[in-house]
């Protein structure tokens, strides 16, 4: 706390991300679920220049983020979700969703394979709840800021996508 005079003035513990001095440090905690989500949903050999374009975008758009809208992860996160998205639509305009994450034949690969296969085969919008909730890790209401809907359609969509991948991974043992 800054006294001058007869006021006061306490400093933000958190610097804001219109601050230019201060974006590296507001944006660093959020570095790591940006860098998962991307990972899970752009194409391998875009990866890095996606997360330098969710980067360039929340520095150039910093102003539009509101605290009292959602978290500063959800607003960055969503951002991710789409430029890994933009990233997948230049990579492979007309490529099947169950070619999105590659893989192999090979049965000696092991079950993480017909994980990542079944998860490919969910609808954009499962497949976003899935990778956001079990693989990035976020609550089920940063996950609906991301996705832009109530925390309910999470909870449905969610629902929804085990259902289809018990009916998958049962299928393909």
């Amino acid at each position: 706390m800054v006294t001058i005079g007869e006021s006061s003035f306490r400093a933000p513990s958190h610097p804001a991300p219109d601050d230019p001095t201060g974006f590296g440090e507001w944006i660093r905690p959020h570095l790591r679920p940006i860098a998962l989500l991307v990972a899970r949903l752009a194409p391998a050999a875009d990866r890095d220049d996606v997360v330098q374009e969710v980067l360039i975008r929340a520095w150039t758009k910093r102003h539009q983020f509101d605290p009292a809208r959602g978290t500063a992860a959800a607003w960055l996160l969503a951002i991710a979700a789409d430029q890994a998205a933009k990233a997948r639509r230049r990579a492979r305009p007309h490529a099947p969703l169950d070619e999105d994450y590659g893989g192999t034949d090979d049965a000696s690969a092991g079950r993480q394979v017909d994980i990542e296969r079944a998860v490919a085969r969910l609808s954009r919008r499962q497949r976003l709840a899935v990778e956001c909730f079990y693989f990035v890790g976020l609550s089920v209401a940063e996950t609906a800021a991301v996705m832009k809907c109530t925390p309910g359609t999470v909870k449905s969509t969610l629902a929804d996508a085990r259902l289809k991948l018990r009916t998958i991974l049962e299928v393909n043992e």
